[in-house]
Parts: C-alpha cells; structure tokens; sequence
C-alpha cells in the first residue's frame, strides 16, 4: 500500500529534477559558449542558426539551444522558435534521470539504446562533445568521469575552477534575467 503512494512521488521527483537540469544545462551551454574556446571552435562548425533539442519523448522536458553564430549558443527555454535541426531524444523519464544524475554516461545509455538521435548524426555527435567539456568544467572530477566518455587529460585544476566559476556566474545572471523578465 505504502509503494503505491511513494511511486507517483518518486516519477514526480525524478521529472522536477530533469526539468531542472535541462534549465540549468541550457544556460550552462550558453554560458560556456561565451567562456571556452573549445567549446566555441566546436560551435563554429555548426550553421549559424542551428537548432539542437534535448528532450524526453513522447511530450517530456526539453531544453532547446541555437547557434546563433562566432561559436555562441543562445538557450531558447523549451520551446523552438522553428523546427529544430538535431533532437537527442530520451526515450523515458527514467532514462534521462540516470544520465541526469550521472549514474550512466551518454556514450552507455546510447548503446543501450535508451535514446534516439533524430538530424544529422554528426552534428549530434559534436553537441555530445560540447556536453561532455561542460561537465568536465561545472561538475566534480570524480562525478564528471562518471558522466563523460573520457575526461579532458589537459584541463587542470586552475583552468577549471576559473572557467567554473565564470560558466556558474553566468548561469546565475541568466536566470536571473528570467526571473526579472
């Protein structure tokens, strides 16, 4: 009896904490756009006005970001302004929790098929890897190589931790702005 009034709290949970990470991520690629030359050189190969969604199928959270040019995204909210260009669909709230929460890679939940990858593949490839150097800069060390395929050999401690610092100030003032708007 007492499951079956915890599971809807838990589901619930679990889609507040998705929703929240894909608020926070949106910004975070936003921010990084704007801090790391990687990250930018790898944006500059995409299109300028390139739509790229993180979603949970089938009406799930989303995060939506564009390109908006010189290697800067512009996080949009969850909704497009147009169709987009390359959807990384999860395919159950579950799914993103785990990769969410750093309990499973992108690289793991792609082979076990809990995602779907609609666009060109390559360009999804590419928002995988400006992913992965976002986390390697905004999460612990420990956690982020849990959460990327391999963690980033030439960024050491000092680099971290300004970059970190910038991308989480930045996030900060964006939503401030929502709040504000």
């Amino acid at each position: 009896m007492l499951a079956k009034r915890i599971q809807p709290t838990a589901s619930r949970a679990r889609r507040l904490y998705v929703e929240l990470m894909f608020q926070v991520m949106g910004r975070a690629l936003q921010a990084v756009s704007e801090v790391d030359s990687e990250v930018q050189r790898e944006a500059r190969a995409l299109p300028e006005g390139f739509l790229f969604e993180m979603m949970v199928m089938p009406a799930g959270p989303r995060l939506i970001v564009e390109h908006v040019g010189d290697g800067r995204f512009h996080y949009h909210g969850s909704s497009a302004p147009r169709s987009v260009d390359v959807s990384i669909q999860f395919k159950h709230l579950a799914h993103a929790f785990l990769v969410l929460s750093f309990q499973e890679k992108t690289s793991v939940a792609f082979a076990y098929d809990r995602m779907l990858v609609d666009g060109d593949v390559s360009s999804a490839v590419r928002m995988t890897r400006v992913l992965n150097r976002l986390e390697s800069f905004i999460l612990p060390r420990i956690i982020a190589r849990r959460a990327v395929k391999e963690y980033p050999a030439d960024l050491h401690l000092p680099e971290k931790l300004v970059s970190a610092a910038k991308i989480y100030l930045k996030i900060a003032t964006l939503f401030i702005q929502t709040a504000r708007a």
